[in-house]
């Protein structure tokens, strides 16, 4: 058995009107597949409340993707640990359960970010898909091209985001053709037969554990 995961950064959506996340939901349940979102903290509403409760009955899990989305680099331990915290006592309060997984903004490490955050750190190919000259063709293309047992796609719900709903809802059915079963992220890591909890790990497919940072990407 082959599996991959899909992995979305950015959400919920906050501008007025913006249906982003809950149209890939709409899609995912197409499908009846799983997928993982990573929230920003500050954009968690109590009007969009609602999209996640739907992720999750829907069997995706909700994972932390900081509080503002700052280059955390830049921060000081004490601001790593508040940008953290703030997001996943947010994700707490409407899941009832703790982020498993964290993904940095623009994929931006340094060690003591390891030492403050207490869940593995999560990376993904990418497709570029927050670059609005990227369209739907260009991204499904990469996201073939990245096909793998274990792959982990970092993809984005950003406001307007409509190249990829499109990539996507072309993409499920064609690996589901090639063999491949979609899950969520603490489902691959399992199903892979992985430890996730590896010290210092930041990961892009749950078959191959990286180390500390690697190419910038946004994330």
């Amino acid at each position: 058995m082959k599996y991959v995961c899909l992995s979305f950064d950015d959400g919920p959506n906050i501008a007025p009107g913006d249906t982003t996340m809950n149209d890939m939901l709409d899609i995912l349940e197409k499908y009846k597949v799983p997928a993982s979102f990573f929230l920003i903290g500050n954009k968690i509403t109590p009007e969009n409340t609602k999209v996640i409760k739907r992720a999750v009955e829907l069997g995706c899990d909700i994972q932390n993707h900081s509080w503002t989305h700052p280059f955390m680099t830049k921060l000081s331990v004490e601001e790593i640990k508040e940008e953290y915290k703030k997001c996943d006592d947010a994700i707490v309060a409407i899941t009832g359960k703790k982020a498993e997984f964290f993904r940095p903004p623009y994929i931006d490490v340094k060690p003591e970010m390891y030492d403050v955050i207490p869940v593995p750190f999560i990376c993904g190919r990418g497709c570029s898909d927050w670059e609005p000259d990227k369209d739907a063709d260009f991204r499904y293309n990469q996201m073939i091209k990245d096909a793998d047992n274990g792959t982990i796609y970092l993809l984005h719900v950003l406001e307007g985001n409509k190249p990829t709903l499109e990539a996507t809802d072309r993409l499920i059915p064609e690996l589901q053709r090639q063999g491949y079963t979609f899950v969520n992220l603490p489902d691959l890591f399992e199903k892979c037969g992985v430890d996730k909890n590896i010290p210092n790990s930041l990961w892009t497919i749950a078959n191959h554990q990286l180390k500390g940072n690697v190419w910038p990407q946004e994330g």
